[in-house]
C-alpha cells in the first residue's frame, strides 16, 4: 500500500488546486446568496466531470449577515464592524458608560457592576463572552482584535434555532475594533477623571434563508453502503481564499484522485459542501444531519473536515483536532509526507462538528497553522480554540485580507496530500483504521479523574472498572485484527463492531446532551456527563446544591456505566465472532 500512497502524492497538482481556488474564491461568499450559489455549481460541474454523482439540495436556515456599524467614544469616531447574530440598534443606537474588562472571563466580571454599561473586551468576539456580557446587564460589547478586526458569529446556539433554543440567542449590541483603536480607547478611559461615554450603532441582517448543500459520491466495492464523509463549507467572510477557498479545491482535487481509484475503494466516499457555517452557526451541516440521521449513524465511518489549509506560513501540521481514535491515522499521513509528529487537540465544539450524535468518529477542522507568536490576533485564536501551540491560521483569517496572495501553492499541495492519504486509507483498509483503544484510554483517564474529585460523595469505583474492562477487551480484538491477515468476510466483521463501538463511545466522550440534538458551540471536556463533578467540589455538603448536584450526577454516572455495559458486550461479541471466522 506504500507504493500506492507514494503514488497517489505524486498525482496531487499544485495547478489544478490553484486553479480550483480562483475559481471558488473568485467572489465573496455569503450564506444563500447567488455568488455563493454560483461556487456550489461549479463545485457540482467538477464532481460530475470525475465521475461522481451528485445532489444539491437546500435547507430553510436561520441566517445572519452583519451590515453596517459606527461606533464613536467621547465623541471621537473609530471604525468598526458588527456581527452574525448580534443585536440591530435601529438609528439612534445605543448609549452607555464605558467599563474596561480585560478579556471578559467569569473572574473579570466577579464584584464588577457591569449593568447598562457597554463593556471593552481584549479578543476575538465569541458566543461565550457575548453570553456573559449579556448575562452581567451591559448594554453591548466592543471587542478589540488584532491588525484587522475578524468577523465572527456570536450566537451560542448550533444551527438554526428552535423553540427550545431560541432563548439562547444574543440580545446584545455586538461591534469590534482594531488592536490599534482598541489602544486609543484605552488611553482615552486612562486619561479622563469623568467616566467614558460610547455610542454604537450596528445593523445586522437576520432571518430565515434557503441555503445550498451539496453532496458528491463515490460508491465502494466491498461495502457500499458504508462511507467515509469529507466535508468542509464554501460560504465565506469576504472572499475567503484560504477559508474556505483552499479548503474546498482540496476536496476537489481528492475527489479527482479518488476518481481515478474508484476500483480500490472498499467503501464509499461522500463529499460535502455546507453552506451556513460561518453566517449560521453551521446551519447547513446540521440540517444535513437532522435530514439524514440514521443514515449517518447506521452507515457513516469517519468524518473528516477540512478548513484554512495551504497559507504561506503555514509551517505547523501538529496541533489540529482529533479524536483519540483517529489520532493514530493522521499521524501516519503527517509523519509520512510532513515529517511532523502529530500531537493533537480535543476537538473543541466548532468546524461543522454536528455529527457527534450520530456516533461517528472525527478527524481534522484544519490542518496546517502558523508558528507561535505572541501578536493580538494570535493570542485572541488560541483564546478562541484553545491551545495557544500555534499562531492560528494567519493574522488575516476572518478579515477583508483573505485573498490569494496568502496561499503558498507548495503548503497547499503539501496538505492536499496530506488529506488525500487519510481519505485513501479511510476507504482502502481492509480494517477501518479507527483506534477504539485510544477512546477508551481517554475516557478511562478522566474517569480516574473524576472518582479522584468526587471522592466518598460519588462513588466512581463501578465507572473505572468497566472502563478499564473494556480496553483490555479492545486490546485483545486489535491485538487480533493486527496479527492476522484477515479475510474479506472477517474484515467487515470487524469493521461493523468498530462501528457499533463508535455509536457508544463518540457520544459518551462528547456530548452532554441527548443524540438527535445539537450541544451549544462551547468545548466539551472528556464526558460530559460528569463535568459538573466540578462543581460539586465546590459545593458546601449539606446544601441544597449539594444534594441536587449528587441527584443528577448519580443519574448521569448511570448512563455512563450503562454505555460502558454496552461497549464491552459489543467488543466481546465482535472477539467471538471474529474468532469463530478465523478459526473456520
Amino acid at each position: 500500500m506504500n507504493a500506492e500512497r507514494e503514488q497517489l502524492w505524486g498525482e496531487v497538482s499544485p495547478e489544478s488546486l490553484m486553479e480550483f481556488t480562483r475559481n471558488i474564491a473568485r467572489e465573496v461568499r455569503s450564506s444563500g446568496s447567488p455568488e455563493e450559489l454560483r461556487a456550489f455549481q461549479y463545485a457540482k460541474e467538477q464532481l460530475e466531470e470525475f465521475g461522481f454523482s451528485t445532489e444539491l439540495q437546500f435547507s430553510d436556515a436561520y441566517i445572519s449577515l452583519p451590515v453596517s456599524a459606527a461606533m464613536t467614544i467621547d465623541g471621537i469616531s473609530f471604525s468598526c464592524i458588527t456581527h452574525a447574530m448580534g443585536l440591530s440598534t435601529g438609528s439612534d443606537g445605543v448609549k452607555g458608560e464605558l467599563l474596561y474588562l480585560g478579556k471578559g472571563t467569569p473572574e473579570d466580571y466577579r464584584g464588577v457592576r457591569a449593568s447598562g454599561k457597554i463593556v471593552l473586551l481584549d479578543g476575538i468576539a465569541t458566543g461565550p463572552s457575548v453570553d456573559r456580557a449579556q448575562a452581567a446587564g451591559a448594554r453591548a460589547a466592543i471587542f478589540i482584535n488584532g491588525a484587522y478586526t475578524n468577523e465572527m458569529i456570536v450566537s451560542s446556539v448550533w444551527g438554526s434555532p428552535t423553540t427550545e433554543t431560541v432563548a439562547r440567542l444574543p440580545k446584545l449590541t455586538v461591534v469590534s475594533c482594531n488592536y490599534k483603536d482598541g489602544v486609543r480607547i484605552k488611553q482615552l478611559m486612562a486619561r479622563d477623571s469623568h467616566p467614558v461615554r460610547a455610542w454604537i450603532r450596528a445593523e445586522v441582517d437576520t432571518g430565515w434563508r434557503k441555503i445550498p448543500v451539496l453532496t458528491g459520491e463515490l460508491k465502494g466495492t466491498v461495502e457500499p453502503d458504508k462511507f467515509v464523509l469529507f466535508s468542509g463549507h464554501i460560504d465565506s467572510w469576504h472572499y475567503g481564499a484560504m477559508d474556505n477557498g483552499t479548503a474546498n479545491a482540496t476536496m476537489l482535487e481528492v475527489a479527482r484522485l479518488m476518481a481515478k481509484r474508484k476500483g480500490k475503494l472498499k467503501r464509499s466516499l461522500r463529499i460535502a459542501f455546507w453552506s451556513g457555517h460561518s453566517h449560521g452557526r453551521y446551519a447547513g451541516s446540521a440540517w444535513y444531519c437532522d435530514q439524514n440521521w440514521e443514515d449517518l449513524h447506521d452507515n457513516g465511518v469517519l468524518h473528516i473536515n477540512i478548513d484554512s489549509v495551504g497559507a504561506i506560513g503555514s509551517d505547523i501540521l501538529t496541533e489540529n483536532n482529533c479524536m483519540a481514535e483517529t489520532k493514530e491515522l493522521a499521524g501516519i499521513s503527517i509523519r509520512d509526507i510532513a515529517g511532523q509528529t502529530f500531537e493533537g487537540s480535543r476537538f473543541s465544539r466548532a468546524g461543522d462538528q454536528s455529527f457527534w450524535g450520530t456516533g461517528i468518529p472525527s478527524l481534522l477542522m484544519g490542518l496546517s497553522e502558523q508558528p507561535p507568536t505572541d501578536a493580538p490576533e494570535a493570542q485572541a485564536f488560541a483564546q478562541l480554540f484553545g491551545g495557544g501551540k500555534t499562531g492560528g491560521y494567519g493574522w488575516w483569517w476572518h478579515t477583508t485580507e483573505d485573498t490569494l496572495d496568502k496561499i503558498d501553492p507548495a503548503n497547499l499541495a503539501r496538505d492536499c496530500r496530506i488529506y488525500a492519504d487519510i481519505v485513501y486509507q479511510a476507504c482502502t483498509a481492509a480494517v477501518v483504521p479507527i483506534n477504539q483503544v485510544g477512546a477508551v484510554k481517554e475516557i478511562r483517564h478522566a474517569l480516574e479523574a473524576y472518582r479522584e474529585k468526587a471522592g466518598e460523595a460519588l462513588p466512581l469505583a463501578l465507572s473505572v472498572s468497566r472502563a478499564e474492562a473494556l480496553q483490555e477487551r479492545l486490546e485483545e480484538l486489535y491485538g487480533l485484527v493486527r496479527s492476522e491477515s484477515l479475510s474479506e468476510e472477517a474484515a467487515v466483521i470487524a469493521n461493523n463492531g468498530i462501528m457499533r463501538l463508535s455509536r457508544i463511545l463518540v457520544p459518551l466522550n462528547y456530548l452532554s446532551g441527548d443524540n438527535f440534538h445539537h450541544d451549544p458551540p462551547i468545548k466539551p471536556g472528556c464526558v460530559p456527563l460528569l463535568e459538573k463533578i466540578d462543581q460539586l467540589t465546590y459545593a458546601e455538603p449539606g446544601s441544597d446544591l449539594f444534594y441536587m448536584l449528587i441527584t443528577e450526577l448519580t443519574r448521569n454516572a448511570n448512563k455512563v456505566n450503562y454505555a460502558l455495559r454496552e461497549a464491552e458486550q459489543e467488543a466481546a461479541s465482535t472477539l467471538a465472532q471474529l474468532k469463530q471466522r478465523i478459526n473456520g
